[in-house]
């Protein structure tokens, strides 16, 4: 793990402008910068970076968060590899917290491959470009493809030479470690020495989110029965083909920008796909579509295209990420490319601007094309059609979220329908199967929660316990404020304001009235900090890991409560600022908190006086009721506000 340290030395390097200038155009406009938004398509610039609140906000597409976020969100990457990125920016070396040796030594075998994967593509670019069999042989047939050299160097492809041990020889003269040499696959041992693995091959690098290498896979240039077409490196530390996208690196902007993912087959079909301009591609390296891989498509998009051969085969293989991308809430179609082409040599025969017209027109929802598909196979056998029926009810019933039910419901009609089934028996049938997976869902869920000692289950509140909660976010969110804006200023008596908050907050009981949980895992937060002597402040929470407290801080941020400056137009001497009343503030926040606990007070009194028929009892309910009344009305004219009955 990354120290707190180099964390926090990372923060307070961080330059808002800089980074997201990286990525973005960005014009000064008043105290804060506009350009477009890097996360949609427009037109007018709506895209804000604060830089005095480190904060930026689209309002076209309602994104927003801080540095390191936008990192995030633009690079796609997690927050521990938006910190690595941030640090090599700022040449900032890396603490890393006590490790087990174990995970030490993982550690630098990973770093010891990138290395190695490193000094191998510069091998291979160099080999393809400088060299006279380099030229002859691999470039010449690149180029026979139709590759140009902008396109070959920016996918950094290469030529291992045809010789045993070229690579091999180089590398021993750098003094690179055997064993991770053998574990990358770049060499293997043959008759007690160390051979090329790659030798006479195109080598096309593969990338990781941040554009290192992973590994390689390579093709082979002259037609030999006997070797494969493709070598691709062996599983290692950071090689797993399972969670690998060929192209990502490169599509990762576009497939944002376009809001679809188009997934081929082939290192080709990407490369020839880039260089016609459609740079929203990506490959499953002939695999099937596993996990991982969907997941990574749904970082970028829902929407995802597959193009495959319009053969048999590629039929089957993308029919079989269909489960796979169903479950994790994609929208998936299909794009079967004709007469026996592949993207690559139909992109070349018909041009870019032909191919996507015939992506948007032919494309087809690959659940439809399922059934269409397996109809034309079983024709008229009753008992086929039958378990065709359940099959479909069973794949629908995968669309199971909350957001998706329009979705499925549609599906259901368009399925019936094609299946010249009762709609609505299919509905039921569909009902049914989900049913029976939440059955089976909470039976484990509840299985392991007494395995573990907890009580299960959870009891829904009726509407009128939901209205005594008087769920009031702005005003939690303002106590929230207070805290962290004013928490460090003094109060009185040598008292700082945190101090105080949290001295009424006690005797109050009031944190057990604050809704929201975050609200209250900010303020205990706060609170542990402020006990061992530090100071938080906006920034300690905004560039948190915890993803829910650094979106309520920039939620808290975004919140401006600062007095209009039209005022001056009409009001004659000083406006008075926040900081100078900042008193007023902290009390009127927990004044605030302190009337809805009389309110609930209240409430709960009414409702023992209506389920009660002892009269001794309604007296003394009347008493607490009239007292309750009296503070609720002081309290109210405190901070200024009106009861309605």
């Amino acid at each position: 793990m990354i120290s707190q340290e180099s964390i926090s030395q990372i923060q307070s390097r961080i330059d808002i402008i800089d980074i997201i200038g990286n990525f973005v155009k960005l014009k000064k406009r008043g105290a804060n910068y506009l350009g477009n938004c890097p996360f949609h398509h427009e037109k007018t610039p709506s895209f804000t970076v604060s830089p005095t609140k480190e904060i930026y906000k689209c309002f076209g597409c309602g994104k927003s968060g801080n540095t390191i976020g936008f990192v995030m969100d633009h690079e796609k990457y997690s927050y521990v590899e938006a910190l690595r990125w941030l640090a090599a920016k700022y040449n900032i070396e890396l603490e890393e917290t006590a490790t087990s040796p174990e995970f030490k030594a993982k550690q630098l075998e990973s770093e010891s491959l990138f290395i190695v994967n490193q000094f191998a593509g510069k091998f291979f670019s160099e080999k393809l470009f400088q060299t006279e069999e380099g030229e002859d042989i691999a470039l010449s047939y690149l180029k026979q493809r139709g590759f140009r050299e902008d396109i070959i160097r920016k996918f950094e492809l290469g030529y291992n030479p045809s010789a045993p041990d070229e690579l091999a020889k180089t590398a021993d003269k750098l003094q690179y470690s055997k064993e991770i040499l053998l574990k990358s696959g770049l060499l293997v041992e043959r008759n007690n020495g160390l051979s090329d693995n790659y030798r006479g091959r195109i080598i096309f690098p593969i990338h990781n989110q941040s554009g290192k290498i992973l590994g390689f896979g390579a093709r082979i240039i002259k037609s030999n029965d006997r070797a494969p077409k493709y070598i691709n490196t062996p599983e290692n530390e950071i090689y797993n083909k399972s969670k690998i996208l060929y192209g990502a690196f490169f599509a990762r902007t576009a497939i944002d920008k376009a809001d679809e993912c188009l997934l081929v087959e082939g290192y080709t079909d990407v490369v020839s796909l880039h260089q016609a301009g459609i740079e929203n591609v990506v490959a499953s390296g002939g695999t099937s579509l596993t996990t991982d891989q969907v997941r990574l498509i749904k970082k970028y998009t829902n929407n995802l295209t597959i193009i495959y051969d319009g053969d048999n085969a590629g039929i089957k293989a993308a029919l079989r990420g269909l489960e796979l991308a169903l479950d994790e809430g994609l929208n998936v179609k299909l794009l079967l490319i004709p007469d026996k082409e592949d993207p690559d040599s139909y992109v070349n025969k018909i041009g870019a601007s032909a191919f996507l017209e015939f992506i948007a027109k032919e494309k087809k929802d690959f659940i439809l094309f399922q059934l269409e598909l397996t109809l034309k196979e079983i024709g008229n056998d009753s008992a086929k059609k039958a378990g065709l029926v359940n099959q479909m009810a069973a794949t629908l019933s995968r669309i199971n979220k909350a957001e998706d039910f329009t979705k499925r419901q549609d599906y259901i009609k368009k399925v019936a329908e094609l299946l010249k089934i009762d709609e609505a028996g299919f509905n039921a049938l569909v009902n049914k199967i989900v049913g029976e997976k939440i059955q089976k869902d909470d039976f484990r869920s509840n299985r392991q929660s007494s395995m573990d000692g907890e009580v299960v289950g959870e009891q829904e509140e009726s509407f009128e316990q939901e209205m005594l909660l008087h769920k009031d976010e702005p005003q939690e969110q303002a106590m929230a404020r207070s805290l962290i804006e004013f928490g460090h200023l003094e109060w009185e008596d040598g008292q700082k304001v945190a101090d105080y908050i949290f001295k009424q907050i006690d005797e109050g009981e009031l944190l057990d009235l604050i809704d929201n949980p975050i609200i209250v895992k900010l303020i205990n937060l706060y609170r542990n900090l402020y006990e061992e002597g530090n100071e938080p402040d906006a920034k300690t929470f905004l560039y948190m890991e915890d993803a829910e407290l650094s979106q309520l801080m920039l939620k808290i941020m975004n919140d401006d409560l600062e007095i209009s400056p039209n005022w001056k137009k009409y009001y004659e001497g000083h406006i008075p600022t926040r900081e100078e009343l900042f008193k007023q503030e902290v009390d009127s926040t927990l004044l605030y908190l302190q009337l809805r606990k009389i309110k609930r007070l209240i409430a709960e009194n009414q409702k023992d006086m209506e389920n009660t028929s002892d009269l001794q009892e309604q007296m003394l309910l009347i008493q607490t009721h009239h007292h309750l009344k009296t503070v609720e009305m002081e309290l109210t004219k405190k901070l200024g506000t009106v009861i309605l009955k």
